[in-house]
């Protein structure tokens, strides 16, 4: 698809009738960004990625449902998350490229999986899958629990547990956290969302857990998975993450088809946009033809 620059919200209608916020800018053939835990869309990502492939691309930002200016139609299933991305992908031309960043890089491998016929190729970064015992896995438990805080009124408690089981943070630090206003990311990072705003969509991390499956239970990844990506894949990691971020990348690439892994040197899971930009631009010019005018 060839589009014109704009960055107006608007929506699209998912299978089940969820209405799904979304930006769009630049021109070319379409990159849908999709967004990890507790982020809200995916401007900052936008801002230093999109706009120097908006030259190139269609890059559509959007609101995953229940998050921001999207619906949240129930009961959730992660298939309605993969029929919002299909929907996107239809009312831009039929057929897109998907990025994810964390958990929303295994939804977008589930979407491009799925959606074989119309994911021209997926790229990912740091999907946080934990596949031995470096770090303690995601306890079996952790969406019951997360849904039985949220359902109580304790929106608190789901961000606390999301990070101290998930992201591995320290109870003592994350009680800081909650009185603190988010810390100013450094030049070039993104800027994490304040405690208020994670707990605004606190019920999505069920969403996330689900996404995740079970890719964080300190087990390896299984046999045939994603086996039906056909596309182009790229994993990439940064160079200063934790060993078992690179390992899951590293893995999850192997599985893939046609999967390349890609180290970034100097850069971690809050990492500098700037930095992943022409890695993906690389990619994605390589790899998926500018359809004709």
């Amino acid at each position: 698809m060839t589009g014109t620059t704009q960055t107006d919200l608007q929506y699209v209608t998912s299978k089940d009738g969820t209405s799904i916020a979304h930006r769009a800018s630049g021109t070319g053939p379409v990159l849908i960004m999709v967004a990890g835990a507790l982020g809200t869309g995916t401007a900052p990502l936008d801002a230093a990625i999109g706009a120097p492939l908006a030259t190139e691309h269609t890059v559509v930002d959007y609101d995953r449902r229940g998050r921001g200016h999207s619906g949240d139609t129930q009961p959730y299933a992660v298939a309605r998350e993969v029929e919002d991305i299909e929907a996107l992908i239809d009312a831009h031309g039929g057929q897109a490229a998907v990025f994810g960043f964390s958990s929303g890089a295994a939804l977008a491998l589930a979407a491009a999986e799925a959606l074989a016929g119309k994911v021209s190729a997926v790229a990912v970064y740091e999907p946080p899958f934990i596949l031995d015992d470096s770090r303690p896995p995601l306890p079996a438990d952790y969406v019951a629990r997360i849904r039985a805080h949220v359902a109580a009124g304790r929106r608190d408690r789901a961000v606390e547990l999301f990070m101290t089981d998930a992201v591995g943070i320290p109870a003592e630090y994350v009680e800081g956290m909650k009185n603190q206003p988010a810390p100013p990311a450094a030049e070039g990072e993104i800027q994490p969302p304040s405690w208020a705003d994670m707990e605004k969509i606190a019920h999505t991390l069920a969403y996330d857990g689900l996404v995740m499956g079970d890719t964080m239970s300190g087990n390896p990844l299984a046999a045939g998975l994603w086996s039906g990506v056909t596309g182009p894949a790229l994993v990439v990691c940064g160079g200063d993450s934790e060993p078992f971020m690179r390992a899951g990348g590293k893995s999850a690439a192997g599985l893939l088809a046609h999967g390349e892994y890609h180290e970034l040197p100097g850069q971690s899971h809050q990492f500098d946009p700037a930095a992943l930009a022409p890695v993906l631009r690389d990619f994605l010019a390589n790899r998926v033809s500018r359809p004709a005018e």
